[in-house]
């Protein structure tokens, strides 16, 4: 086969846009351009929003909060994949219209350097210039709308997971319900997703022995009308236009080779850094993570990561020329709660209501004991107060530092313990080490 051989082309004008060109293209440059600004900076932003709610809520909800997360982020990810992408291809096929315009008689072969076999090889393998600008323009729009469709496709999930989760865990605070979330929430939705399951099933091996005006097919028409309403299914119009172009099996492999590394990657970001010396060749740095000879910014207001560092105690600064030292002990419901009910729960229900907060205080002040160079803080007051800048509630405590030395200090502050037998995964530290300086 050569070049003579592929299908002949209208004559048309050069200079004109070529005669099957996608309606829409002007329209999705428009969205790309636009929206592919905003879908590279929304990562960002879902992170800093992400890591500013991890310490307002315990793990259980923590891990609904990181589903949903990841299902946006998933979803932010693709679109500014597929719309830079989708800016590529335009690009590239805009290039190839303003070539054609500009040399309209196409490659002049025997000006170019080769000899005959892999001049043969170069002509059968080239379409001619109008069906490559063609396929170009068909390529753009394919990605475009395959974008378009797994980010729908994705936020379509998130809601529903949102929803779930949000009925769920409103059961559970009314109810009391002392069940892991993920407990409740996984069977509650192999119940609600079996009927679709077994509908499919019957439809695809059986569907066509079912008599057309039977109660069995109304039932099971019904049943997969309810389930279609409620976007569960291959129910999208660009799906199933897609897919049966190419194959279902190659296409539902396509979709999980783009949404399942992209998920990874998003759920990836949200790891703590164990150590900030992983990126680069800090192999043989001795790093100490909380250790009386390490210096870790998030002990300290002045230096600390309002965002991404955790949600630990901090003072404020690493030299202290005040007459007091002022110590901020963030409350995190993920440990401090739970340490709260197994340890003061009894005493708390023996005292009036008028004197809990004062009970849970005192409670909280055994929890977070502190030392200062090694003895207790005589006379340590803890009050109720807040985390000024990120807006969460916070035990705070003025030290007195005018009888100390001046050089180096270390204060430890005690952390809630975890529950007996198991340490949690995000915070394993028992107690916190602030060196400080006046």
């Amino acid at each position: 086969m050569t070049v003579n051989d592929l299908p002949t082309e209208p004559v048309q004008d050069a200079d004109a846009l070529p005669r099957h060109t996608t309606p829409t293209w002007e329209v999705e440059l428009l969205i790309s351009g636009v929206a592919v600004f905003a879908m590279l900076q929304l990562p960002g932003w879902l992170d800093d929003r992400m890591y500013a709610l991890v310490p307002r809520f315990n793990e259980a909800t923590v891990a609904a909060l990181i589903t949903v997360f990841v299902y946006l982020k998933s979803a932010a990810l693709i679109l500014a994949i597929t719309f830079t992408l989708h800016l590529i291809l335009r690009a590239h096929w805009i290039a190839l219209v303003g070539l054609h315009s500009v040399f309209p008689e196409g490659v002049r072969w025997e000006r170019l350097r080769m000899g005959p076999v892999r001049r043969a090889l170069e002509q059968q393998r080239l379409a001619p210039a109008g069906i490559g600008i063609e396929r170009a323009d068909n390529r753009a729009t394919v990605v475009f709308a395959l974008g378009v469709m797994l980010g729908i496709l994705l936020l379509v999930i998130c809601l529903v997971a949102s929803v779930v989760f949000g009925v769920t865990g409103t059961l559970q605070r009314v109810f009391d319900l002392r069940v892991d979330l993920f407990d409740f929430v996984l069977p509650v939705f192999a119940a609600v997703m079996l009927p679709f399951l077994v509908a499919h099933l019957i439809d695809r091996w059986f569907g066509s022995r079912l008599a057309p005006t039977g109660r069995r097919r109304r039932v099971l028409g019904a049943t997969l009308r309810f389930y279609a309403r409620i976007g569960v299914g291959r129910t999208q119009y660009v799906w199933l236009l897609v897919s049966s172009r190419i194959g279902e099996v190659r296409f539902v492999l396509l979709v999980w080779l783009i949404v399942a590394p992209t998920a990874i990657f998003g759920a990836l970001t949200l790891l703590p850094s164990d150590s900030p010396y992983r990126l680069g060749e800090y192999a043989t740095f001795p790093y100490l993570a909380n250790s009386s000879r390490a210096i870790n910014a998030a002990y300290y207001d002045d230096q600390r990561d309002l965002i991404r560092d955790p949600a630990v105690p901090y003072i404020q600064s690493a030299v202290i020329d005040s007459p007091y030292l002022r110590l901020i002990v963030p409350y995190r419901p993920g440990r401090d709660a739970a340490a709260l009910r197994r340890q003061c729960a009894a005493a708390l229900d023996m005292t009036q209501a008028r004197s809990r907060a004062e009970h849970t205080l005192d409670c909280l002040a055994k929890l977070h004991a502190v030392t200062l160079d090694g003895k207790p803080v005589a006379g340590l007051r803890y009050e109720t107060g807040s985390d000024a800048r990120a807006r969460r509630p916070a035990l705070v405590a003025m030290i007195d530092v005018r009888p100390l030395a001046p050089g180096r200090h270390e204060l430890r502050v005690a952390n809630a313990p975890p529950a007996p037998g198991r340490k949690p995964e995000r915070d394993p530290i028992d107690e916190y080490v602030i060196p400080f300086w006046r």
